[in-house]
């Protein structure tokens, strides 16, 4: 709720011509401060706005996308099972990839050089080969292994297990999106981790914490500033990056439509439901990652980045105080005063 005391403190702080106007008492002679009108920019504004209003109402009125049969199966039972199973995917992948990528991370930044080595392979390996290639190779893989078991080395085995009966295709799409975001998942936690000063560790290596103490406590909670957009950018990409299981016949929210699609024919429309519910899951994470790395600003930011709703309070703000300034300026002058 913005009140009148809030405009007057909005017009006494933000306004620069309020000191120096030259029909103020006290203000006589002194020139008025007038902001440089953008020309430019407000034209450029208006092509832009006229171009989106152009795709807007082509996209509206184009009876090809059959809006009606896009609002029909938006919430089908079929469609919810796939978007399900496409967020209970994107979950597991970047709670178990960010896991194993925190281990590796460390293994990098360790001094002993075989578990360097190690980590540098994994990473090298996994990020050089197409996502697509690692899972149909996981899908195959019982054309290499028949049979897992679990036994003595060079001995008997006491376990076996037919590898076809293990691994179905939703495993092995956990497995094989698991494997390639924990390359890129190391390599984000160690760059953040690099970046906190080295300071940080020495002052808690002189207060006697522990190796293991220091990275917990002190070094991830300060990089976790660094990681967190990465991770967001990575949480975002692995929600539309799971679209790519569907060569597996995974029913997840795009092999749902194309299972809809290909008894109906509508295949535009499915699409649309399909991009409309991956639009609308984006969103909501990434107003999530707003106030993530709003959180974890704290300790290197005087002032927190404003929300959407304090922003929006502003600029109601500041609206209020320039339609009061043009009242104002609008007010007849009787003998010199307003």
């Amino acid at each position: 709720m913005i009140t009148p005391s809030d405009v007057a403190s909005a017009r006494a702080t933000t306004s620069p011509t309020s000191p120096e106007r030259a029909d103020a008492p006290g203000g006589a002679g002194l020139p008025r401060i007038v902001p440089r009108r953008h020309l430019g920019r407000w034209a450029a504004a208006a092509v832009a706005l006229l171009v989106c209003a152009m795709v807007l109402n082509s996209v509206v009125r184009n009876d090809a996308f059959q809006w009606e049969v896009v609002g029909r199966y938006l919430t089908t039972a079929a469609v919810l099972d796939g978007l399900l199973l496409t967020l209970w995917l994107t979950g597991v992948v970047m709670v178990l990839g960010f896991l194993l990528g925190t281990v590796l991370a460390v293994m990098r930044l360790s001094a002993n050089p075989v578990l360097r080595t190690l980590s540098w392979a994994y990473v090298w390996i996994f990020r050089s080969t197409p996502l697509l290639v690692q899972l149909l190779f996981w899908f195959n893989i019982g054309a290499l292994y028949p049979t897992l078991g679990l036994g003595v080395p060079f001995g008997p085995q006491f376990v076996t297990v037919q590898t076809v009966q293990l691994l179905g295709p939703t495993l092995t799409a956990v497995i094989g999106l698991t494997l390639h975001e924990t390359a890129y998942a190391a390599e984000v936690v160690r760059g953040g981790i690099l970046s906190v000063d080295p300071g940080q560790t020495e002052a808690a290596q002189a207060l006697g914490l522990s190796r293991r103490r220091t990275l917990r406590r002190i070094v991830v909670p300060q990089a976790m500033r660094s990681i967190v957009p990465t991770a967001g950018n990575m949480l975002i990409g692995t929600l539309k990056g799971t679209s790519i299981v569907s060569v597996l016949a995974v029913h997840d929210l795009l092999y749902s439509a194309q299972l809809i699609y290909n008894q109906t024919y509508q295949v535009i429309p499915l699409l649309m439901v399909a991009t409309l519910w991956y639009i609308a899951v984006t969103s909501v994470l990434s107003v999530a990652q707003y106030y993530v790395e709003r959180h974890y600003a704290r300790g290197d930011a005087r002032t927190l980045p404003p929300t959407a709703p304090q922003r929006l309070r502003g600029r109601l703000l500041a609206v209020c105080t320039r339609l009061n300034t043009a009242a104002d300026d609008a007010r007849p002058v009787i003998g010199g005063d307003r």
